[in-house]
């Protein structure tokens, strides 16, 4: 398996990626982030680094056990930088898959790209895998719809144009709505023309507070959003500009103490660690 990372606020012990096993062969290398005995995978799926170093800060901030360990792991050279568009969505399963040690023991994985990805169908049908397997976009429909008051929208800003389609289509599918229609409380997507890549490599800090502050002022203007869902992992930690644009637009009391900022990230954390406790309630019953 390529690289797995895992950081702890107490400790951190690594894998260095040239481990070799019995046959002479690399072994995936881990980092652990923090906690033990419950053991949780991020898997950035793209081969950028960068982007899983982003979402560092709020891996830190998740207000989890000491107990639970969370562990980082990003595509191998095969994957795509940056995931764009449907043929990045493939290519990066194919890489993953290939790539990916099923002997590994994790309670539960979190598949760390916003869009409806392969992969996460894909791995909870691994019986060597555990049960415990979401997306980051699945576990942000939860999150959101359970934050929502009488009468309010959620909705979702992403990155590139692909996205309002796919992204919209996929909440449709999720939740089941008939004939194709959305769901009435789900106000729709925004992009802002950026690639995954863009929030932490290349682009001038500017631009991107610029697009995701107009993305979201775009969103806000469909009236009743209560919610925002950052749609990619690599907005991770850039939640300010978003409640920076909502107080340019409706002052600071709706900005900071009214609207929902939902990082899929944080929220997919939460859901694998939740679903990871069923499990195991589950099995007491079976007992």
């Amino acid at each position: 398996m390529h690289q797995v990372t895992s950081s702890n606020r107490q400790q951190s012990c690594s894998l260095s990626s040239s481990t070799r096993d019995r046959h002479g062969m690399p072994t995936m290398s881990t980092k652990l982030v923090r906690g033990k005995r419950t053991k949780i995978l991020v898997l950035n799926p793209n081969s950028s680094q960068s982007m899983t170093d982003g979402m560092q800060a709020v891996l830190d901030s998740v207000d989890l056990p000491q107990s639970t360990e969370i562990y980082t792991y990003t595509g191998p050279a095969s994957s795509p930088a940056s995931i764009n568009d449907g043929d990045d969505i493939k290519q990066s399963t194919e890489a993953v898959l290939s790539d990916f040690e099923t002997h590994n023991a994790f309670d539960g994985i979190l598949v760390a790209c916003f869009s409806v990805h392969d992969l996460v169908p894909k791995l909870q049908s691994i019986r060597a895998l555990p049960k415990a397997v979401t997306g980051i976009f699945e576990a942000s429909i939860i999150t959101a719809l359970s934050l929502l008051g009488p009468g309010q929208k959620w909705g979702i800003v992403t990155t590139g144009k692909f996205w309002e389609k796919h992204l919209s289509e996929g909440v449709i599918g999720f939740l089941g709505s008939e004939g194709g229609n959305s769901n009435s409380k789900f106000a729709g997507v925004e992009s802002t023309g950026l690639n995954a890549s863009d929030f932490h490599d290349g682009v001038d800090p500017s631009v991107v507070r610029d697009k995701l502050k107009s993305a979201t002022k775009r969103l806000l203007a469909k009236n009743d959003v209560g919610c925002i869902v950052m749609g990619c992992a690599g907005m991770a930690g850039l939640e300010e500009i978003i409640r920076s644009a909502a107080a340019e637009v409706s002052g600071d009391v709706f900005a900071y103490d009214i609207l929902h900022v939902v990082d899929g990230v944080r929220a997919g954390i939460m859901q694998v660690e939740s679903m990871i406790k069923n499990n195991k309630l589950r099995r007491h019953w079976g007992s």
